[in-house]
C-alpha cells in the first residue's frame, strides 16, 4: 500500500471516530486536498476546505466558494454552532508552533468542535503548539514513495506517448523512480514536463538530466561536495569486485516492495581497505558511473568545531542533506582519520562515530557507502561490525594480468603508442610491486617530456627509464605494507582474483 493510500485510510478511520482535532503533517498541501476530496466523493461526509486564495469550499459538492473574511477561525466557530458532524480544514496552517493569538483561537475552536461532534484539521508541515496537539491526533503524508513515484512515471509517459517518443522501459521507470526519492508530487511532475519540453525523444540517457535537476533543489552543506564524473571511466582488474557490485546493483535497484516482501534493505555499502595508490577511491567514482548516480564526498574531519554541540549538529545536516540527494553514492575517504578518537579529550569523536552508525544502520534511503582506508590500525572496531558494510574488500597491489591492463590503458590515453608483445612483457616485469599510481605517474613523465622535447623522445627504452626512476611503493614502505597485505588476507576478500 502507497504512503497517499495508507494515509487515506487512517485519516477516514480518524474521521469516523471524531476527534475534535486532525494535525495532518505534510509539505504538499494540494495532494492533501486531493486526498480528502476522495474520501467526501467515496463517503457521506461534509467536507468544508479553507485557504487564504479560495476562502470555503465544500469537497465533493458545490465548487462555489464561501467569503471566511480571510478569518477561518470566525467562520469555523459559527458554523460549528449550528452545524453537527461536519469536518472543517484549514488547509494551510502558519504561525501555529507557539502560543499566539492566532493559536488560542484555534484552541477555543477546539473546544467548540469537541462539544458539537464536529471536526477540525490544520494541514500543516510546522511543528504544532505543544498545548494544542496533544487535544489531537496526527497524520502523516510522506512525501510519495517508491510506488507512487512509479505510477507518476508511468501516468507521465501515457500522457505524452503520442506527443513525444519515449523509449523508457521498465528498468529506465524504476530508474528514474528511485532517482525522484524526495521530491514532492508537484516536483516530480514539474521535473518529468521540464525534460519532455526541451527533447524530442527521451530514452535512458536523458536520466542523467533528472539526477542534474535534484541537485539543483538542495542546498549543499560545506561538508559534502558533489564529484563530477568524467565519462568513459575505467577501472583495471578488480574482477571479484566487479562481479560483486553488478549483483548488488540488481538488488539496490530492486522495488522497495520486492524487498520488502522478503524483509531485505537496500545494500549498505562497502569499505575498501588496501595499499595506497591501488584505485580505492576510483572505484567510488567507477560505481556512481555505472550506476549513474550522484557520487558525493564526505569529509568527516571538516565537521567538528570547538563549540559545544556545533559539530553534532553539522553532522546532522549532512546526513539530512545525504538522505534528500539519495538515491545517491556516498564516499568516504580513508574514513579512520574522520572517525578516529585517538585525540578524543571531550567526547566529540565519539558522538559523531556514534552519530554516523546509527545513520549507517537506520537510514531508509538508498545510500550506496563506499569507505576507503590505508592505515586500517586507526579504524575504531566499530565500524567492522558485521551489518554496517554490506562486504569489506581488500585492495591489493595489482597482479602482472592487472599491471598489463592497466598499462596498456595508460601507454594508449596518454602517449598515444602501442608496443609488441616482447615490449609489454618486459614492462610487465620492471613494474613489479607498483600500484597503479605509480604505473601512472610513470607514464606521465613521459607524456610531459613529449611537450617539452616533441614525440620523437616517446620511445621504449625511454619508457623502460621512467619506470626505473621510480621507488614504487612497496619499496618505499615495506613494513607498511606488509602489515596492510597481511591484515587483507586474514580479514576482508580479496577484491582481484589472484595467481
Amino acid at each position: 500500500m502507497s504512503n497517499f493510500a495508507s494515509t487515506k485510510t487512517e485519516l477516514l478511520d480518524f474521521l469516523r471516530a471524531r476527534p475534535p482535532l486532525i494535525i495532518v503533517d505534510s509539505q504538499e498541501r494540494g495532494r492533501v486536498e486531493r486526498l480528502l476530496r476522495e474520501i467526501a466523493a467515496e463517503s457521506t461526509q461534509e467536507i468544508l476546505y479553507y485557504t487564504d486564495a479560495t476562502q470555503v469550499k465544500k469537497l465533493g459538492g458545490y465548487s462555489t466558494s464561501i467569503s471566511a473574511d480571510s478569518d477561518p477561525t470566525v467562520f469555523a466557530l459559527e458554523h460549528f454552532k449550528t452545524h453537527k458532524k461536519t469536518v472543517f480544514v484549514i488547509g494551510d496552517a502558519k504561525r501555529i508552533s507557539e502560543e499566539n493569538y492566532l493559536t488560542q483561537e484555534i484552541l477555543s475552536l477546539v473546544f467548540v468542535a469537541q462539544t458539537s461532534e464536529n471536526t477540525l484539521v490544520l494541514v500543516t508541515g510546522d511543528p504544532v503548539w505543544a498545548r494544542l496537539a496533544q487535544l489531537g491526533v496526527l497524520a502523516v503524508l510522506s512525501l510519495p514513495d517508491q510506488t507512487e513515484r512509479t505510477m507518476l512515471v508511468e501516468r507521465f509517459v501515457s500522457e505524452y506517448k503520442n506527443a513525444k517518443v519515449i523509449d523508457w522501459n521498465s528498468d529506465d521507470i524504476r530508474r528514474i523512480a528511485n532517482l525522484m526519492n524526495g521530491f514532492s508530487e508537484i516536483q516530480i511532475q514539474n521535473i518529468l514536463k521540464t525534460i519532455a519540453i526541451s527533447r524530442d525523444m527521451l530514452t535512458g540517457d536523458d536520466i542523467g538530466d533528472i539526477m542534474r535537476q535534484k541537485d539543483r533543489l538542495y542546498a549543499v552543506v560545506p561538508s559534502v561536495d558533489k564529484i563530477q564524473l568524467d565519462d568513459g571511466i575505467v577501472v583495471s582488474g578488480l574482477e571479484v569486485l566487479k562481479e560483486w557490485l553488478i549483483k548488488k546493483q540488481k538488488v539496490f535497484f530492486a522495488p522497495d516492495e520486492q524487498l520488502a516482501k522478503r524483509s531485505l534493505g537496500s545494500p549498505k555499502g562497502l569499505l575498501l581497505v588496501g595499499v595506497p595508490g591501488c584505485g580505492k577511491s576510483f572505484c567510488a567514482k567507477m560505481i556512481a558511473h555505472e550506476w549513474s548516480l550522484p557520487l558525493l564526498r564526505f569529509d568527516i574531519g571538516t565537521v567538528f568545531d570547538k563549540w559545544v554541540g556545533e559539530s553534532e549538529r553539522r553532522m546532522k545536516d549532512a546526513l539530512a542533506y545525504v538522505d534528500n540527494v539519495a538515491p545517491c553514492v556516498l564516499w568516504v575517504d580513508e574514513i579512520e582519520k574522520g572517525l578516529s578518537s585517538n585525540d578524543d579529550s571531550n567526547g566529540t569523536a565519539k558522538r559523531i562515530l556514534g552519530q554516523f552508525l546509527f545513520w549507517l544502520s537506520e537510514s531508509k534511503s538508498k545510500v550506496f557507502l563506499v569507505a576507503t582506508a590505508n592505515d586500517v590500525s586507526r579504524m575504531q572496531p566499530e565500524l567492522f561490525r558485521k551489518g554496517r558494510f554490506s562486504e569489506v574488500f581488500f585492495i591489493d597491489l595489482p597482479s602482472a594480468v592487472e599491471r598489463a591492463e592497466a598499462l596498456e590503458l595508460y601507454v594508449e590515453k596518454c602517449l598515444g603508442v602501442t608496443f609488441n608483445e616482447e615490449e609489454m612483457a618486459q614492462l610487465i616485469e620492471v613494474s613489479e610491486g607498483f600500484s597503479y599510481s605509480d604505473i601512472e605517474c610513470a607514464v606521465k613523465e613521459l607524456a610531459e617530456a613529449a611537450i617539452v622535447e616533441g614525440e620523437e623522445c616517446v620511445t621504449y627504452e625511454r619508457l623502460i627509464k621512467c619506470f626505473k626512476s621510480v621507488v614504487p611503493i612497496e619499496a618505499a614502505n615495506p613494513e607498511d605494507i606488509s602489515f596492510i597485505r597481511q591484515w587483507g588476507s586474514e580479514r576482508a576478500v580479496n577484491a582481484s582474483l589472484r595467481n
